[in-house]
């Protein structure tokens, strides 16, 4: 595998600048949201937007993967979804005489899973392997997944009516979570001057290829962290185990993605190296979401901690 260079380094920057100006240009004010979608995708992660409904989480999924050439493919999770609608079935043709495996949903470069949490946990586990090992087991077969490969999840955190929460364990497979929010009201009046009449994404266009953002995917774990900038990350991950606000800290795979989307924006920022600012830019929305208060899973309690966490641990 090549090493990082400079030259890397700036064709990588390239690449994301492109991909970045392309979204907002069909998500109005939401640069926040665009660059951390972006973050996700180059460090290899999967991605949770929780928020009301109407502010852009599908079209910021779609956006995503129309940027990078990819094929996006929707899932609308029902209580009445099976996991071989998701994952895909085996069927027997009568001419072969053999069974033929039909690919799901899931295979597709951005997927995206929408209001997760109305589909009974059965179901929300068999997106599990796929996000974790990058494959699905059919029939004792083993699929796996286009690269690059990302779920873009959403949920509903208003209307609670008939869902199913999603549990730690499932949580802990997103590298990120945010809201996007209300647009401001340029934005809105913008939006209504323009998307009323046409297809926002019906203008953007690919500004880059799978094979290049796989092969920043690569080159990015090659961004230098070092000792001490590791031992700070396990710094903040030990802090949010003995918060006495916290019911349940982070998990050692929280640390593993904090420092994975740090590398990520390290080199957005043009260096071959991670520094605490990094980690810190990312920690609320690569930790938020793993944590349990104990005075309720609410999210912004859960961001509040983490702030706190931040403030108080010393930088190594």
């Amino acid at each position: 595998m090549t090493a990082l260079g400079n030259d890397h380094i700036t064709h990588i920057q390239s690449v994301a600048q492109k991909s970045r100006a392309a979204m907002n240009s069909v998500l109005d004010g939401k640069d926040h949201a665009v660059r951390t979608a972006l973050i996700t995708l180059f460090s290899g992660g999967h991605l949770l937007l929780e928020d009301v409904p109407g502010v852009g989480k599908t079209l910021l999924a779609k956006a995503l993967g129309r940027v990078v050439g990819g094929s996006v493919r929707r899932v609308q999770f029902t209580p009445d979804l099976l996991p071989s609608d998701v994952v895909g079935v085996s069927i027997f043709n009568q001419e072969t005489r053999s069974f033929e495996f039909r690919a799901g949903p899931v295979f597709a470069n951005v997927v995206i899973a929408d209001e997760i949490n109305r589909a009974s946990p059965k179901t929300q586990s068999a997106m599990l392997e796929c996000m974790a090992e990058n494959q699905a087991s059919v029939d004792g077969t083993t699929y796996r997944m286009p690269q690059p490969f990302m779920v873009v999840a959403t949920q509903n955190p208003v209307d609670m009516e008939g869902t199913y929460s999603l549990p730690e364990a499932q949580r802990d497979r997103f590298t990120a979570r945010i809201s996007i929010g209300y647009p401001s009201s340029a934005a809105e009046i913008d939006m209504l001057d323009h998307h009323v009449e046409y297809d926002p994404l019906a203008q953007t266009s690919a500004v880059t290829t799978l094979d290049e953002v796989t092969q920043a995917r690569d080159l990015i774990r090659h961004v230098q962290a070092s000792p001490e900038l590791r031992a700070y990350v396990v710094s903040l991950l030990d802090a949010t185990r003995n918060d006495p606000g916290i019911a349940l800290g982070s998990s050692p795979r929280a640390g593993v993605q904090l420092l994975r989307t740090a590398k990520v924006l390290a080199v957005l920022g043009g260096r071959g190296y991670v520094t605490p600012d990094d980690v810190q830019s990312l920690a609320v929305d690569v930790l938020s979401h793993r944590i349990v208060p104990r005075e309720g899973d609410d999210p912004q309690l859960a961001a509040s901690l983490v702030g706190d966490v931040l403030r108080r641990v010393p930088v190594r």
